[in-house]
């Protein structure tokens, strides 16, 4: 699945390389202000932080919710305290879009985040033309020499990877990066089987000072809670908050 998901989201890249060539995006992200410092943003504190996710559907579990205007999602996101809010921007399982996150990156003034399945240096210049201030990179979707030259474009770019794995030894390659934030995602993007316990094993691999972030299995207060006993700093959330009030779940997360 994850290999499918990689494939397609990078020809249809390539398609929106034919209509807008990789010089005029980059001028256009090039002639963005500076992007958001999201280290500072989800630096530890004495409660989580959220990433909260605009987020219409997923392979996993179908359609989620409409959100005809992920701007005014966004807002309640900010306004319901949240540090960072991520966009997914592929269409074909996600239904998702660059517009989705040009449109949030309007109505908010915390960093965004594109999440998508990145392979390729255009589609980072995509995310900062769109105003991204964090690109995600999926440590299981790519050998070790094009993430490190990813991570090394969007950190040109003035962008922050969110550097995500899914085992120990994808930790230990994130963690050669020299990855300053680096996700855990408990389901796993190949069989889409969710692994609870899976920050808790490996959370000690992440170096003191790296900001950890948990995602996926984040359904109410208590999974938080269970995220910050086992260290993490803060959730990637999604599926919980465009399927309940955004506020209130919002605010439940933030006092743990």
């Amino acid at each position: 699945m994850l290999e499918q998901l990689l494939a397609g989201s990078l020809e249809d890249a390539m398609a929106r390389r034919e209509q807008r060539p990789y010089a005029v995006v980059e001028a256009e992200a090039l002639a963005r202000p500076a992007a958001l410092d999201a280290l500072e943003a989800l630096a530890p504190a004495d409660h989580m932080k959220v990433i909260a996710e605009v987020k219409r559907a997923s392979p996993s579990r179908g359609d989620l919710a409409e959100i005809p205007e992920p701007q005014a999602l966004a807002a309640q996101y900010e306004a319901g305290g949240a540090s960072v809010v991520s966009v997914l921007t592929e269409q074909r399982k996600f239904k998702g879009s660059l517009a989705d996150l040009e449109a949030v990156r309007k109505a908010v003034s915390i960093p965004v985040l594109r999440k998508d399945f990145i392979g390729d240096e255009y589609q980072v210049l995509e995310a900062r033309a769109a105003g991204a201030d964090l690109v995600l990179l999926i440590v299981a979707a790519l050998p070790q020499e094009t993430l490190a030259r990813l991570y090394a474009k969007i950190r040109e770019l003035g962008m922050t990877p969110l550097v995500e794995a899914h085992s120990a030894e994808e930790v230990a390659r994130a963690v050669d990066l020299g990855a300053e934030l680096i996700g855990v995602n408990a389901r796993n993007l190949s069989t889409f089987e969710l692994d609870r316990e899976l920050f808790g094993r490996v959370a000690d691999q992440i170096p003191a000072g790296v900001i950890r972030v948990a995602e996926s299995a984040v359904l109410d207060v208590t999974d938080v809670e269970r995220y910050r006993e086992a260290g993490a700093d803060a959730v990637l959330v999604g599926e919980a908050l465009v399927t309940n009030d955004p506020i209130a779940t919002l605010a439940s997360y933030l006092s743990v």
